[in-house]
């Protein structure tokens, strides 16, 4: 396995932690991932994480972005393996959280994750 593959791999992990966690995964900690760390479009890298959603629901969106050129089906798959495995961690460790708790880190993954979009060049 090559460097970026590990590190896909390893997004799908985080990405999937928060989403067993907290909720959110794909289109909070992916896109900006593949914007950010890998230097995507915007466009490729929404594609790409609505192709890891695939099947059912993202299906016509991830169509529509394939036809246009903008996924990545390598990285889709990668991060989906990662995903897989980090969701049920994230949802495991989730259930041993009180409410509160799980509201503050929810409440500071989003602020950290709207400065950085908001502060992006």
């Amino acid at each position: 396995m090559q460097t970026v593959d590990i590190f896909l791999v390893l997004l799908g992990v985080v990405a999937g932690a928060f989403s067993g966690l907290i909720g959110v995964g794909g289109g909070v900690i992916i896109v900006p991932a593949l914007v950010f760390l890998l230097g995507m479009s915007q466009h490729e890298a929404q594609g790409t994480t609505l192709a890891l959603l695939v099947p059912p629901i993202g299906l016509l969106a991830a169509w529509t972005y394939w036809r246009e050129g903008y996924v990545n089906l390598h990285y889709a798959a990668l991060i989906c393996l990662g995903f897989f495995v980090g969701g049920l961690a994230g949802a495991k460790f989730a259930n041993y959280l009180s409410n509160l708790a799980l509201e503050r880190i929810f409440g500071v993954a989003m602020l950290f994750i709207a400065l950085k979009m908001i502060l992006a060049k």
